[in-house]
């Protein structure tokens, strides 16, 4: 069992900036992949940004120049730094690893976030 938590979230005017982060723990032998979707209300989930175990990155053309996702492999945790942001940001956030366990190797685990809230208003 992987357990995500998410942190980091909260009401911020536009322009302004928030980070936020999530920690993997558990039974974890590999990441592959660590991303950050959202879901706004009445929309999907879409994928916001993406980083490989590689350290490959993706980012959504919305956020491209605003965002940037980073993460701490000895540590098991994803960030999003989110710059300029906007009302259109505003949406819950949630996190996503993928990789393989230790105690059901080697059957991949897809783990989601909590989710956190992020409101951009002025």
């Amino acid at each position: 069992q992987v357990q995500l938590v998410e942190s980091g979230g909260g009401l911020v005017q536009p322009g302004g900036s928030l980070r936020l982060s999530c920690a993997a723990s558990g039974s974890i032998f590999s990441i592959s992949f660590m991303g950050w979707f959202r879901q706004a209300p009445g929309k999907e989930r879409d994928l916001v940004t993406s980083i490989t175990s590689a350290g490959s990155t993706n980012y959504a053309d919305s956020v491209k120049g605003r965002f940037t996702i980073s993460r701490d492999n000895a540590k098991n945790t994803v960030y999003l730094q989110m710059n300029t942001l906007k009302p259109e940001d505003t949406a819950v956030y949630y996190c996503n690893v993928r990789g393989i366990p230790v105690n059901n190797y080697p059957i991949p685990f897809n783990s989601w976030g909590q989710g956190t809230q992020v409101t951009v208003s002025s």
